[in-house]
């Protein structure tokens, strides 16, 4: 345990800044943990352009793209880590299953490793980018009472979002990595395009993509572009938006206002993430010393049975089973129906005993990622474009 004196500086976004985490990190390191929250494109910008405002960043794995080039994070030495080999094969490999797909865009282990020239791929060294922690596969959710005539939850698929059926409240996420992935799925799978690889689009497609967008704008088509979850959650809940993409901490919200929604699984497959912690290049002696007890305490088992509960996974599962009741790992993580109420994040009921999670189990769900959040090669274009789309 460290002295008080010692201060921890986390940045990151609502998603994983959970109060209840700060507090437990703080009490159980002896280190005052402060949070930084910001949506996901300010949380990059920040990390990118100022590493000495934070000591670790908590974010998602494609956004290693952007804050290894810039220098802002540090390699992590998994011999400071001694649970590293309790991490699945998920991050390793980029698949739990051999035969599994392995989806196209950023897949994690690509930018996993830091060889010993200092560039980052697939190959294990003695040193990795960022320490692989929540992750989880997104589709989009729409309320069941607003479910246009003729279209049936059994054959959901991304084509939905461009339908004209539900013209006027079809809401996507504003950031590019994120936002775009799901508008070249949805425009990929209602045959207005294709793409050679969705997560990887080539100037070409992402002007092909935001025409078809734009014309879809103009004729108002979206209700709305959001930041972070809880917006995405009072979209539904205020009938701004009948169906839209999704992160699975917004279904607090719903389940608390009572909407009726769903969680779809797309027939295409879903949009996958995978987050974790990297350390500032600007850290260093005790702050550095503290970056990694943070590091271990979050694979300790306590942290992963909290983001558990808003529907998020853990790199190494099995040490946070003992922090789970039996009905809560069979509902989250073996997708059976739920054997009583279940509690949220906050200890609240969330979910009701007999409910059964969309998708299925854990090992269902990875196995059918179509595509990965990305950083693509024309990132920088891409994100004209679409800042073009927002403001049209």
């Amino acid at each position: 345990m460290r002295s008080c004196r010692t201060k921890l500086r986390v940045l990151g976004t609502p998603v994983t800044l959970i109060e209840a985490i700060r507090q437990k990190a703080s009490a159980a390191l002896g280190t005052e943990v402060a949070f930084t929250v910001l949506d996901g494109t300010a949380c990059q910008r920040r990390a990118v352009m100022h590493p000495e405002s934070f000591d670790l960043y908590d974010q998602w794995f494609h956004s290693v793209d952007l804050l290894w080039p810039a220098q802002s994070i540090q390699p992590i030495d998994i011999r400071r880590i001694p649970a590293w080999d309790e991490i699945n094969p998920l991050p390793k490999t980029g698949r739990l299953l051999s035969g599994a797909s392995l989806g196209a865009g950023c897949i994690p282990v690509n930018r996993l490793y830091v060889a010993h020239d200092g560039t980052l791929g697939p190959n294990p060294t003695e040193c990795i980018s960022m320490l692989p922690l929540t992750h989880n596969v997104d589709g989009f959710a729409y309320r069941l009472d607003e479910l246009p005539r003729g279209m049936n939850p059994l054959s959901e698929s991304w084509a939905w979002l461009l339908d004209p059926a539900w013209s006027g409240r079809v809401a996507l996420q504003s950031d590019a990595a994120i936002g775009a992935i799901d508008a070249a799925l949805a425009a990929e799978s209602s045959g207005l395009a294709s793409f050679e690889d969705v997560g990887n689009l080539s100037v070409e497609e992402i002007d092909r993509l935001i025409a078809i967008l734009m014309v879809k704008k103009k004729k108002g088509h979206f209700s709305a572009f959001w930041s972070t979850h809880g917006e995405s959650a009072e979209l539904l809940i205020g009938r701004k938006a009948g169906i839209q993409s999704l992160w699975s901490p917004a279904g607090v919200y719903l389940h608390r206002a009572g909407v009726e929604y769903r969680e779809a699984t797309p027939k295409e497959g879903y949009r996958a993430w995978y987050g974790g912690l990297s350390i500032s290049s600007c850290a260093a002696g005790p702050v550095l010393d503290a970056a990694y007890d943070y590091l271990n305490w979050w694979l300790g088992g306590w942290p992963g049975a909290i983001v558990a509960r808003q529907g998020y996974y853990i790199s190494n599962p099995e040490r946070s089973r003992p922090y789970l009741s039996d009905a809560e790992w069979n509902y989250w993580y073996d997708g059976e129906p739920a054997l009583s109420d279940l509690p949220g994040p906050d200890g609240e009921i969330l979910i009701k005993k007999g409910s059964i999670r969309a998708g299925g189990s854990y090992i269902d769900r990875v196995s059918h990622i179509a595509v990965w959040n990305s950083v693509m090669d024309e990132h920088n274009y891409l994100v004209r474009r679409w800042n073009e789309l927002l403001n049209a």
